[in-house]
């Protein structure tokens, strides 16, 4: 039901929050036409006042919202992941024509985008789910992009796409992920690998904390130094300035007044769902999300903690501090190397065609875990387009063999010392294992097969088999 003599912006967005309202912002400083569409009176004022330099109008009603757009209409929602975003496309499909492009942008869970992708394309709507990482300031001023699905309509949206994103090298931080769900399936990894590394920075801390007794003020300079060189990184930059931050209630740094209860909205949970459904092992992703369920029994860990004693402290050599670097360098390699074999798995399982290089490309700047590292990664698959796993890439194996020995100590040092370190530990066993050419799980298989006759597989012949395990040989 389009009105030509009203229709005057080239995009939409539905949800006027921090998120939409500052790509929004974006876009209009990158000189397109947009609007917006807020139920909030309150999300709409703050939009018109924060847009006037572009003089931004924003609708409280969605049928003249959707008639202010050119053909064919390009609508982003920015709305919470979930039965809201099913809500939002049934209010708007009436007020839509065939052709129309609907792109959610919020965090989806990729099984839904592509349920929701089937029953678009079915009434001639256009749709993909796309990715978003930055926060909000990311979304002010370069966003990374994860679009995948509809190409018809990617390509319609890709000049202004590139145009908003963030830049790395000069590259924007954007690019076509693949058909389906792929853009949320990626976004959703890319949160997986957040939560491994921000685990890490916690671990570190620890370590530093409570195991060497530094102040705040010697673990800022230690992430501060850090930050200086092959660890750079967004996480690192803004956990080095958590140090310097003071409450203005009681004067001490903000970090040491609040309480030790980490929280989630799922992202992380579903990455390791999904992992487990597709048989990809991702210890470090899942160690940082069973370690904020841990973070929620505060009761019973302080109760547990006069049964059984608190933590020692680390009883350091000179040069611990350089083996914890070591170690975080290593920890943190290993959160990037599973996150990428489990979109590795995933591109043959769900035929997504991912681009690893590409990924890892729009990854380097713009994002939450855009670091260093991720031109490492990069230059990996761009060699090697094929490659199964980031350990199997010649140029990483030289620089984690040399990173063995600090981790090694830093690990054992925190076990003996009673400190957790879930992270680092579980990316340790996870590369030993991975780098063991004969594993026990024959004796695994012998037991399955004696318990409950399921079978095996012999070394020295093609076949499955069965023993009579009740019939001892002698």
């Amino acid at each position: 039901m389009s009105n030509d003599n009203k229709a005057k912006f080239a995009f939409g967005m539905v949800g006027l929050g921090t998120m939409g309202r500052n790509l929004l912002l974006n876009m209009a400083d990158n000189g397109f036409a947009v609007t917006g569409y807020d139920k909030s009176e309150k999300m709409l004022q703050i939009f018109e006042e924060e847009g006037k330099p572009h003089n931004l109008k924003g609708f409280s009603d969605i049928e003249e919202f959707v008639d202010s757009l050119q053909s064919p209409r390009t609508i982003i929602l920015l709305v919470p992941a979930g039965a809201i975003v099913d809500s939002v496309i049934s209010e708007l499909l009436p007020l839509l024509a065939k052709g129309d492009i609907i792109i959610d942008s919020g965090n989806s869970y990729f099984t839904d985008t592509s349920r929701r992708s089937i029953e678009l394309a079915e009434k001639g709507i256009h749709f993909f789910g796309m990715g978003i990482s930055g926060g909000e300031e990311g979304a002010r001023f370069g966003p990374s992009m994860m679009p995948g699905g509809d190409k018809q309509a990617y390509a319609v949206v890709k000049d202004m796409l590139e145009a908003v994103s963030a830049k790395a090298n000069g590259d924007p931080c954007v690019t076509y992920i693949g058909p389906g769900a792929s853009g949320h399936f990626v976004k959703m990894t890319h949160n997986g690998i957040e939560y491994a590394i921000m685990q890490l920075l916690a671990e570190a801390y620890e370590i530093l904390k409570n195991g060497l007794d530094y102040d705040n003020d010697q673990i800022q300079q230690v992430f501060e130094n850090w930050n200086n060189g092959r660890l750079k990184s967004f996480l690192m930059e803004i956990t080095k300035d958590v140090f310097l931050f003071k409450d203005v209630k009681t004067g001490n740094l903000l970090v040491d007044e609040i309480k030790d209860e980490a929280k989630s909205k799922g992202t992380g949970k579903w990455t390791s769902q999904v992992a487990m459904d597709i048989e990809t092992p991702i210890p470090s992703i899942d160690a940082a999300v069973s370690t904020r369920n841990l973070s929620k029994l505060k009761k019973l860990r302080v109760e547990l903690e006069k049964a059984y004693g608190a933590s020692e402290k680390i009883k350091a050599s000179a040069d611990f501090i350089d083996d914890l670097e070591e170690a975080f360098y290593f920890a943190m390699a290993n959160a990037y190397a599973q996150g990428m074999h489990l979109l590795w798995k995933a591109s043959i399982e769900y035929k997504y065609e991912l681009n690893l290089a590409e990924i890892a490309k729009i990854w380097r700047g713009g994002c939450i875990i855009r670091a260093e590292f991720l031109e490492d990664i990069y230059q990996a698959y761009k060699k090697q387009p094929d490659l199964e796993h980031l350990f199997a890439d010649a140029g990483v194996q030289e620089k984690i063999k040399k990173s063995l020995k600090g981790t090694r100590n830093v690990v054992s040092s925190a076990i003996n010392a009673g400190i957790a370190t879930p992270c680092f530990t579980s990316a340790l066993t996870y590369f030993d294992t991975l780098k063991t050419g004969r594993m026990p799980s024959n004796l695994t298989q012998a037991q399955r097969d004696f318990f409950g006759a399921h079978t095996f597989e012999r070394i020295d012949s093609e076949g499955i088999f069965h023993a009579d395990w009740n019939q001892k040989n002698s």
